[in-house]
């Protein structure tokens, strides 16, 4: 149904600890700029995704169920200014951090690989990948790294 409304929806998590409504995460195939913020505003248009306090947007390549890899998404692919919306709406009766009953803040982050075209002119570095040899070769230390 979702992909319907976001046909670039790839993935989507609710994590547990969001309470599977506070904090949305999807990955989209991003195909023109500052689509990431049009796929925030459609979701949380979306029904009960109007309740919704956070939404994450990633790149396609990105496991959603992976909160680990999502975060360091976060972390290394936004610029506060650029890529952080703050919005108000609808809230869940249960918020209890809201100032108000039934509405306050929401944030959305795009924390996809961005563009020229959205104001991003340095090169975008590569994701750095490590070979299936090397990945075993540190896996069968972990012990003698002392972990």
């Amino acid at each position: 149904m979702l992909r319907l409304l976001v046909p670039e929806l790839v993935d989507m998590n609710l994590p547990p600890e969001g309470v599977f409504h506070n904090c949305v995460i999807v990955s989209i195939e991003k195909s023109y700029p500052g689509q990431a913020k049009k796929v925030m505003s459609a979701l949380w248009g979306f029904g009960l995704m109007m309740l919704a306090k956070l939404i994450i947007v990633v790149d396609a390549g990105v496991d959603v169920q992976n909160i680990s890899e999502v975060m360091w998404r976060v972390f290394n692919n936004i610029d506060a200014k650029r890529d952080v919306v703050i919005t108000e709406g609808p809230l869940d009766a249960l918020d209890h951090a809201s100032p108000l009953p039934h509405l306050g803040a929401k944030m959305g982050i795009d924390a996809t690989t961005k563009w020229p075209s959205e104001g991003h002119l340095r090169e975008w570095p590569g994701d750095v990948v490590m070979s299936e040899e090397v990945k075993n070769l540190v896996d069968g230390k972990w012990r003698e790294y002392g972990f």
